[in-house]
């Protein structure tokens, strides 16, 4: 079973929207491996988004993750980092069809209600930033 990460984001949380994404996933066939709730930091949020250090959005994608709580989970499921890709719909939740998660609970390209890793590598790595295993 191949496993991703999504994270429900501060503007779905504070719309309520956690459990009713959580049922889509499971409906689609997603199991939930593990989850929890925090709110990040600047350190944590700058750190998990510094592939997008030099993009012009960046000081403001930082700005909304620590606005409020986050939900990261593990996902699992054939085809996880695909399937889960095409299911929430595309980033801009304005050209994201109803039915899809950004579609139904986003509002824009920011706030568009979850992060999902867009490979198996980054998979991994998103996986370890949250859930890494005590040795």
């Amino acid at each position: 079973m191949e496993q991703t990460l999504m994270i429900v984001k501060p503007d779905a949380m504070a719309a309520k929207a956690l459990g009713p994404i959580i049922a889509r996933l499971e409906a689609e066939g997603f199991v939930l491996r593990a989850m929890r709730l925090l709110r990040l930091d600047r350190a944590q949020a700058e750190e998990f988004y510094g592939v997008h250090r030099e993009r012009p959005f960046y000081a403001d994608l930082v700005a909304f993750m620590t606005s409020g709580p986050v939900v990261p989970m593990v996902l699992g499921r054939d085809d996880a980092v695909a399937h889960l890709r095409r299911f929430i719909g595309p980033t801009n939740s304005t050209t994201a069809p109803a039915g899809t998660i950004r579609g139904d609970f986003g509002t824009d390209v920011q706030r568009n209600a979850v992060h999902a890793s867009d490979s198996l590598a980054n998979a991994a790595r998103e996986i370890s930033f949250f859930f890494a295993t005590e040795k």
